[in-house]
């Protein structure tokens, strides 16, 4: 038996498999996600949006902080919406590790942060690895980017369109490509 609730041991990256016995407290999770998803993508205004947003991750969305639908999760309850947030249409979040998005942040359609694994071992590939990843205040991620789980996005840092991230990003960096390389420093005027 383990100590910990199984929620807390997906958050801290402990493999967690199908036959876990408290799985099903995931599957719950999801279950009730999925039909919030469906109200949120719905939606007719940014405040409907909001309100269901914030109730798939269980926090207020400020209201300086705009979604477009579709807006894809499949869990939502370890996600963090700082302030004055731009998430653009077709964005994908797999947030089992853990998502903070810090305030000033804009993220760019079609962009999926990842935050799930599995084993390379085919007899223990359901088994779910996760990482969490930081988005950094300021940082722009460009549109059909993917962020792979573990990566933190510097403040004021840019991922270019269609970068594959799997290593952090400095502080006040440009970086694209698959995988994605450093292209130039930010200067501040």
């Amino acid at each position: 038996m383990h100590s910990k609730d199984i929620l807390e041991r997906l958050k801290s990256g402990e493999a967690i498999r199908p036959t876990d016995p408290e799985y099903f407290k995931i599957n719950k999770i999801v279950n009730r996600t999925i039909r919030l998803s469906q109200s949120l993508n719905n939606a007719t205004d940014t405040e409907q949006i909001r309100h269901y947003l914030g109730k798939i991750i269980g926090t207020p969305i400020d209201e300086s902080t705009i979604i477009f639908p579709p807006f894809h999760t499949n869990f939502g309850k370890f996600i963090n919406i700082g302030k004055n947030v731009f998430i653009n249409h077709a964005c994908s979040f797999l947030d089992m590790g853990g998502i903070v998005i810090e305030d000033e942040v804009l993220i760019g359609p079609k962009v999926n942060l990842i935050t799930e694994n599995h084993p390379l071992d085919p007899n223990d590939r359901k088994a779910l690895l996760t990482k969490p990843i930081t988005i950094k205040r300021g940082a722009w991620i460009g549109a059909n980017a993917t962020i792979l789980p573990g990566v933190t996005i510097g403040e004021n840092s840019v991922v270019a369109a269609g970068a594959v991230v799997s290593k952090d990003v400095p502080d006040n960096t440009v970086v694209g490509g698959v995988p994605a390389k450093f292209i130039k420093s930010i200067q501040h005027n």
